[in-house]
């Protein structure tokens, strides 16, 4: 790569941050079906060790000429810090070789095949058509994946036991659908055209047997090798994984204080919030009343309406009043997660030109009855004003600043930091007036603070303090965590299970929330005591959310200046 144009004009920084971006959508399908740029890209992503090396490989060279790269303005030295800062993280992480034993029950690999599906247009038959090409090339995918896994395997690097018997029980469940495998299921949405149907019945048998090969061969083959790997990763590894998930060297012996802090905080605040549901009932038994008696909605269809509902309502009113929300940017899907997923709820980004517009995902675990008092919150988290406000905006915004700020280049912490901050606006907004909603927030906070203190606890082999009311002294294990989790959370048990084998492997992303929400307040702290009287808070959202992605070393100070 060079950084001066054809008529020897140095190139600006932006332009070699979004031309990275276009090579890395050549290299990666993932990265050109999340962004919509490769129209008809019927490609599976090489999950081989080879595909890995091509994208280090890119990294390296726009590095290489990042020093020479011409900075004009803010927005160009935002660019080239979050450049330089998350190419590095992404390699460091690929030189210690993790992509060669990542599996885990969220956004992993095997998952990565599968939603590129999700993300795919449908409606019409050369939509299929590219869907059929696609999902016949799935056992290429998948037979990268296993190539890379064997790499790993051959270097001694594996991934513990409980993350490969989680993945093998996901692809159960994809494989043993009551209509058939997942594959087929999502095949047999495609109009009534018998050529077509014909071939997208033998590309999702393709599919299907090439997920069975995979779940086979971590179920008789990488997990007895993997035996006697453990759960926790220990420090050097998780700073690896920090890093990348908020882009700060974090001081993990304040950030676990600071998160035992904050968990006291709202554990005293929840025992206040669970008199006005049940007078005399402390926080968990307050919120099994009301998963027995409070407000719910009844059938897996009915309460995607009611959250496409409630995501429509809060766009028209805060737009105008707290932000401006125009354009392409007041369109958001609920969706329901297809079985298989993580307990999580989650969102997907709108392509670039909104032509597949961003979506809300409900996992349902087999439910068929929702209570409310946990969800409104969240919904305000997954949708408006939260990761659909800010990173439908970013897509809007991509042309103004760069491709890379507003899209690949985007860091946990910021991203996630906002959407936990969005719970808390509409908390200061009063939104959330629907009985026990207000302690449904604070249990989804106070999930966030537990884990900071789990994520690092677990895999630095950390002490329980000797004021916790469960295992108090004893060494963080999956096993006290989970305990701890239980005893303090509203969450339904299957779903706290699948936290934890969540924040085993990947480690340092789940304290990207709480750690994110905290510097999102510290920079509105600031930016309200700099201004004064004149601090107007929907002209510092805007601004907020129009810096694209930035790191949590640069994020409280950059919001401090608006």
């Amino acid at each position: 790569m060079t950084t001066v144009t054809d008529a020897g004009t140095p190139t600006g920084v932006r332009a070699l941050a979004d031309d990275y971006v276009r090579r890395l959508a050549d290299l990666d399908t993932r990265t050109a079906t999340s962004l919509g740029t490769h129209p008809g890209d019927d490609r599976t992503p090489d999950l081989s060790p080879d595909g890995q090396q091509a994208i280090d490989d890119l990294a390296r060279s726009v590095l290489a000429a990042l020093p020479a790269a011409v900075v004009a303005d803010d927005d160009d030295r935002r660019c080239a810090r979050l450049l330089r800062e998350r190419l590095e993280a992404q390699l460091a992480v690929s030189d210690a070789g993790e992509h060669l034993r990542t599996l885990r029950n969220i956004f992993g690999p095997h998952q990565q095949v599968r939603q590129l599906f999700e993300l795919m247009p449908t409606a019409t038959s050369d939509d299929w058509d590219v869907v059929a090409r696609r999902m016949a090339r799935v056992p290429q995918a998948y037979a990268g994946y296993v190539a890379t896994l064997t790499e790993g395997s051959r270097r001694g690097l594996y991934a513990a036991p409980r993350q490969v018997e989680t993945v093998v029980g996901q692809l159960d469940a994809w494989l043993a659908g009551a209509e058939g495998t997942w594959f087929h299921t999502f095949v047999a949405k495609a109009p009534e055209d018998t050529a077509l149907r014909a071939a997208l019945a033998d590309a999702a048998d393709d599919a299907a047997a090439a997920a069975l090969g995979l779940r086979d061969h971590l179920a008789h083959e990488y997990l007895p090798a993997a035996q006697g790997t453990p759960d926790g990763v220990g420090a050097e590894r998780y700073r690896l994984g920090a890093r990348l998930s908020t882009g700060s060297d974090l001081d993990l012996a304040e950030a676990y204080a600071w998160g035992w802090d904050e968990f006291r905080r709202l554990d005293a605040e929840m025992h206040r919030e669970a008199q006005t549901v049940l007078p005399g009932a402390d926080p968990i038994t307050a919120m099994r009343h009301l998963d027995e008696n409070g407000d719910a909605v009844d059938g897996v269809e009915e309460v995607r309406i009611w959250l496409q509902k409630m995501m429509d309502t809060a766009i028209d009113e805060l737009d105008g009043a707290h932000f401006d929300i125009s354009g392409p940017i007041r369109t958001v899907e609920a969706m329901i997660a297809p079985s298989g997923s993580a307990a999580a709820p989650y969102y997907t980004r709108p392509s670039l030109d909104f032509s597949r517009p961003g979506r809300t995902w409900l996992p349902t675990l087999g439910q068929t009855r929702f209570p409310l008092w946990g969800l409104v919150s969240t919904w305000y988290h997954e949708g408006v004003p939260g990761h659909h406000l800010q990173l439908a905006r970013w897509a809007h915004l991509a042309d103004r600043l760069s491709t890379y700020q507003t899209t690949v280049g985007s860091v946990s912490g910021n991203t996630e930091g906002w959407a936990l901050y969005a719970e808390r606006l509409m908390d200061e907004l009063g939104y959330l007036t629907l009985p026990g909603t207000r302690l449904g927030y604070l249990d989804a906070q106070q999930m966030r603070a537990i884990r900071v203190v789990i994520d690092i606890g677990m895999h630095l082999g950390l002490q329980v303090p000797a004021d916790s009311s469960v295992h108090a002294g004893e060494t963080w294990t999956p096993e006290v965590a989970r305990a701890f989790f239980g005893a303090h959370c509203g969450r339904p048990g299957p779903f706290l299970d699948s936290e934890i084998v969540r924040y085993l492997g990947w480690p340092g992303q789940a304290i990207s929330y709480k750690l994110g929400e905290r510097a999102w307040l510290a920079g509105r702290d600031a930016a309200r005591a700099a201004r004064g009287a004149d601090f107007d808070p929907k002209a510092w959202h805007g601004s907020a959310l129009s810096l694209g992605s930035l790191g949590l070393d640069d994020l409280t100070d950059e919001l401090a200046r608006l």
